[in-house]
C-alpha cells in the first residue's frame, strides 16, 4: 500500500476538510460504476477508500502518525528481530490477537469515532444509493472485500436549475414567448401562459441539471422579468402611458397619434382638456388569465413651449384679467 497521504494528494499536515475534499473529489472520479470499462479507475477507487479508511479517522490517522499501523490498516509488530506486517487471524477463545481482520481490511471495516463520515460522504458523492453500508460495500467489491459484484447505485435525480428570462413588453403581448439558455447550453422559447405577472415562475420538466449515475434530470424554474419599456409602466394587466400635449392641443382639441404594444392609434383629444387627465383605450393592456387584455391608461401631459414667447405671455396676460377661473379648490387656502 502506498502512503494514504500521496494517495489522496494531501500533506500530511492537511486538515480534517481538506482531507475530506479531496476525498470526495477522487471517489466521485473513480467510481467503478463510472469507470465499468476501466480496470486501473477500479483499482484506484479502491485504493483511495482504504487511504481514507486510515487518514479520514481521527483515531487511526494519529496511530499511523505514530507508525503504530502501517498504510494497510494494519498493527506494526516486532517479534524476534524481525519489524514488519504481520497479518493475525481470529484464534478462537484459546487467546492471541481476536477482531483484527485479514487481507486489507484495516480496524473494523471503515473509518469510525473521529472519521465517521465515510458511508455520509459516499452517500453524498453517489446520490444516496442503498445506504452507507451499501455504498461501502460497492467499493469493498472492488478491493476483494467480499461484496456482491452485482449491486448497482440507485439512481440520483439532478438538481433544479433556477433561471430567468427577460422578456420585452412586445414579446409578451405579440408572441407570448421568451428565450432561455439551458444548462446544457440550448437556447429555447418559453411559452408564457397568459395572465403572467412578473416574478412568476415556470417549470420546464427534465430541462435542469443532469442526474447521476443515469438518473433523470432535474427541472428548470424560469423566472419571469419584464424588461423596462421607455414608454410604458406595467400596473398589473393595465399599462401606464405619459402623452405630453401641446397648449393649443388642450385648449382647442386635436387627434393625436398614440402608441400601443399592437401598433399606433389616433387619440381624440376633447377641446378644453386639462392636464394630468387620465383616458382609457380598452383592451390595450397585457393578456389577462381570463383570456382578455387589459387597458392602457393615457395621461395627458400638457407642456409649453421650450421658449419664452412674448405673443404667449401677452395673450396670458389678457387672458387672466378677462377671464379669471380657479385651478385650486377651497382645501388649497
Amino acid at each position: 500500500m502506498r502512503d494514504p497521504y500521496s494517495v489522496l494528494g494531501v500533506a500530511k499536515n492537511a486538515s480534517e476538510a481538506d482531507i475530506k475534499k479531496a476525498f470526495r473529489k477522487l471517489a466521485k472520479k473513480y467510481h467503478p460504476d463510472q469507470n465499468q470499462n476501466d480496470p486501473a479507475a477500479q483499482s484506484r477507487f479502491s485504493e483511495v477508500n482504504q487511504a481514507y479508511e486510515i487518514v479520514g479517522d481521527k483515531d487511526k490517522r494519529g496511530k499511523f502518525d505514530r507508525g503504530e499501523i502501517g498504510a494497510d490498516g494494519k498493527p506494526k509488530f516486532q517479534s524476534h528481530g524481525f519489524d514488519g506486517f504481520r497479518d493475525y487471524e481470529d484464534f478462537g477463545s484459546s487467546g492471541g490477537a481476536r477482531g483484527f481482520r485479514g487481507q486489507g481490511g484495516g480496524f473494523g471495516g471503515g473509518a469510525s469515532g473521529g472519521g465517521g463520515g465515510f458511508d455520509d460522504i459516499l452517500n453524498d458523492i453517489l446520490g444516496g444509493f442503498g445506504g452507507g453500508r451499501r455504498a461501502r460495500a460497492s467499493a469493498g467489491a472492488q478491493s476483494g472485500a467480499g461484496a456482491s459484484a452485482g449491486r448497482k447505485p440507485q439512481a440520483a435525480k439532478g438538481s433544479n436549475a433556477e433561471l430567468t428570462a427577460y422578456v420585452s413588453l412586445e414579446d409578451l403581448v405579440n408572441s407570448g414567448k421568451a428565450q432561455v439558455t439551458l444548462p446544457s447550453g440550448k437556447t429555447v422559447n418559453v411559452t408564457i401562459p397568459a395572465g403572467t405577472v412578473e416574478g412568476e415562475k415556470i417549470r420546464l420538466r427534465g430541462q435542469g441539471h443532469p442526474g447521476e449515475m443515469g438518473g433523470p434530470a432535474g427541472d428548470a424554474m424560469v423566472e419571469i422579468r419584464f424588461r423596462t419599456h421607455k414608454l410604458f409602466e406595467v400596473r398589473g394587466s393595465d399599462l401606464v402611458l405619459d402623452l405630453p400635449l401641446t397648449l393649443y392641443e388642450a385648449v382647442l382639441g386635436a387627434k393625436v397619434r398614440t402608441p400601443t404594444l399592437t401598433g399606433a392609434v389616433n387619440l381624440t383629444i376633447p377641446a378644453n382638456t386639462s392636464g394630468d387627465k387620465t383616458m382609457r383605450l380598452k383592451g390595450k393592456g397585457l393578456p389577462t388569465k381570463t383570456g382578455g387584455h387589459g387597458d392602457l391608461l393615457v395621461r395627458l401631459q400638457i407642456q409649453l413651449p421650450p421658449n419664452a414667447d412674448s405673443e404667449l405671455e401677452t395673450l396670458m396676460k389678457a387672458w387672466r384679467d378677462v377671464t379669471p377661473y380657479r385651478a385650486r379648490g377651497p382645501e388649497f387656502d
